[in-house]
């Protein structure tokens, strides 16, 4: 088990949004989250890189068996977690390549080399079927909402958390574009890596096969299963769970 969370309470400008949340992520394991707009799916993944817009009342989030409840979003990143952002922040200024250097050298006690850095980066571009003069521009600006989540990803593949968030990583991308971002997600996960995906739609799904679906309603999980309850959601909705 690589994370785990505890009867989870959290609150923001005192409205409360997740009541009693308790979740378990293994090794080895894709977690994908669904929910009805507004039911704390988003929440969830700020609450567990440390957002601190967000209020922790009740509860405690377990990394690696420590509690990070209190640590701040950097100490949480250095010690393997990594969010995809829904929507993406523009840097001007400060381009991509700059930016995973630096990412990455926060990371280790000693600077990568530059020749290291320059292969390693190649490998990546070229697995999400970006070029290379990607890297020399700034960070999310101007970029269409595909470039936006394929660079999110080209971090997570350059840091190599131990558990990747990918909130609603899919939303916005052509057909080309999230097999692009599905072949990156696959590419990184193994038996020591876990991801938690949070999405309103099937299809990223049909490219990263979870092993468990966990449904969010009202600031609740209403209901765990395999990956295939995916295909009951297609067909009835969320409704069916509200009534039960």
């Amino acid at each position: 088990m690589i994370l785990e969370i505890k009867d989870l309470h959290v609150s923001i400008e005192d409205k409360e949004i997740l009541k009693g949340v308790s979740l378990k992520l293994d090794l080895g394991k894709i977690t994908a989250f669904m929910g009805p707009n507004g039911s704390g799916k988003s929440t969830l993944a700020n609450v567990i890189m440390g957002n601190p817009k967000y209020k922790v009342t009740k509860g405690k989030i377990l990394f690696n068996k420590k509690d990070i409840t209190k640590l701040s979003p950097d100490e949480r990143a250095k010690a393997g977690l990594f969010m995809s952002f829904q929507y993406p922040s523009e840097i001007a200024g400060i381009t991509i390549s700059n930016f995973l250097r630096t990412a990455i050298d926060a990371q280790r006690k000693e600077k990568i080399p530059i020749p290291a850095y320059m292969k390693l980066v190649q490998e990546k571009l070229a697995l999400l079927k970006m070029d290379k003069s990607f890297l020399k521009r700034y960070l999310n600006e101007g970029f269409s909402g595909g470039e936006k989540k394929r660079a999110e990803i080209l971090q997570m593949l350059m840091l190599d958390p131990k558990l990747a968030i990918l909130d609603e990583t899919d939303s916005g991308l052509d057909i080309d574009a999230l097999k692009a971002v599905a072949e990156g997600v696959n590419a990184f996960m193994n038996k020591d890596k876990a991801i938690l995906i949070i999405t309103h739609y099937k299809r990223i799904l049909e490219h990263v096969k979870p092993d468990k679906l966990v449904i969010l309603v009202n600031g609740k999980i209403a209901l765990e299963g395999t990956g295939k309850l995916v295909d009951k959601l297609e067909e009835k909705g969320y409704g069916w769970i509200e009534e039960d």
